[in-house]
């Protein structure tokens, strides 16, 4: 089987779109992939590193309000689509996959046009700009959310594949914290938040000498920013995880955003959240991510707009020590997962191209 797949910008399509690559080729090893990412972004380096195919599309996201860079947007569009031709007629793929990500349109866009099956991911509740756009071109659209609004022609509730176990052996003794004192995670994405780094530098210092543990995750461009607090021993300030979910089976509480991959991650592992949702994403997704946890009692909600220490310590504090509501947000969140995401995934791509 001869795959493309293309998805960049962020950890939250790039993962989804690894885990596909990799049950295909636990499935089938000898499959040829190539991935289409962007010249720019984090995909440009981590693909190639795993020794996939990879070629790349300069692409620029379009901006909300009018403007003379808009122009440049459109015309790196039209260049990207017919770059995609070029790359997809030379590989000839049984099926092009988008999994998010602006470089994802020219992609699907051009395969559709060349008459190849397409699928695209998506990852939120709500489809993002680019995901609406290609929903009308596409073969079938796959959602993680099984109340998502889609129009097209054929929708498929597949979860999101980037939930799916990692068995990696992790001891907290690795991160210098204790084997006994329970840990809290606080992560803001995989490239950190700005607002919320900023708030922390107030906040952090304030849980010094607690009888827990607090890990907290700055994101590579803002780690020496917290080099000269005054932090307890209690707490652990590291700018970046390599494959996080290993974390996750030892963490008993997590501050996090509800980007789509993290909230799926959170249902796999059952970890008892406080979800903080930004508010600066496309039609507010991720506060529609954050809700559709909450709704179903399986996190607790707090907006950035009211982050503050009273309010943080007492929703940690509470999922710490309260057992009985911990059990029933974890009870809510197994029956929110879905079993073998990859899997259905791959099925449905044997399926269309049979």
């Amino acid at each position: 089987m001869r795959v493309i797949i293309s998805a960049g910008g962020t950890g939250g399509h790039i993962y989804p779109a690894l885990a596909i690559i990799n049950k295909i080729k636990e499935e089938e090893p000898d499959s040829e992939i190539l991935y289409i990412g962007t010249t720019d972004r984090m995909e440009k380096d981590l693909i190639p590193s795993l020794g996939y195919k990879y070629e790349a599309l300069e692409v620029k996201g379009l901006k909300r309000k009018l403007t003379l860079d808009n122009i440049k947007t459109v015309t790196c569009f039209i260049s990207a689509i017919k770059r995609a031709k070029e790359i997809i007629k030379d590989f000839d793929p049984d099926i092009v996959i988008g999994c998010g990500g602006y470089v994802t349109a020219p992609v699907i866009y051009a395969a559709k046009k060349l008459g190849k099956r397409t699928f695209i991911h998506e990852q939120n509740s709500v489809l993002g700009v680019t995901n609406r756009f290609l929903s009308k071109y596409v073969d079938a659209v796959l959602v993680s959310f099984p109340d998502t609004v889609v129009k097209a022609k054929r929708v498929v509730y597949t979860g999101n594949p980037s939930s799916e176990e990692l068995n990696i052996p992790f001891s907290k003794s690795e991160l210098g914290l204790s084997s006994t004192k329970k840990l809290v995670l606080i992560v803001m994405g995989s490239l950190g938040s700005k607002v919320i780094n900023d708030r922390m530098k107030e906040i952090l210092p304030k849980f010094s000498n607690k009888d827990y543990e607090i890990l907290f995750i700055t994101g590579k461009d803002y780690y020496d920013e917290f080099s000269s607090l005054k932090l307890g021993k209690n707490i652990k300030v590291v700018d970046y995880i390599d494959n996080m979910k290993k974390v996750f089976k030892k963490v008993d509480v997590m501050v996090s955003r509800a980007g789509a991959t993290t909230l799926s991650e959170i249902i796999s592992y059952k970890v008892a959240t406080v979800l903080v949702p930004s508010p600066y994403v496309t039609d507010n997704h991720q506060y529609k991510n954050a809700m559709s946890l909450v709704n179903k009692n399986a996190a607790l909600l707090l907006e950035e707009k009211d982050l503050n220490y009273e309010i943080l310590s007492k929703d940690i504090e509470e999922l710490l020590n309260n057992k009985e509501k911990v059990k029933c947000i974890k009870d809510n969140l197994s029956k929110m997962k879905v079993v073998d995401s990859a899997s259905k995934i791959y099925d449905l791509i044997q399926e269309v191209i049979r």
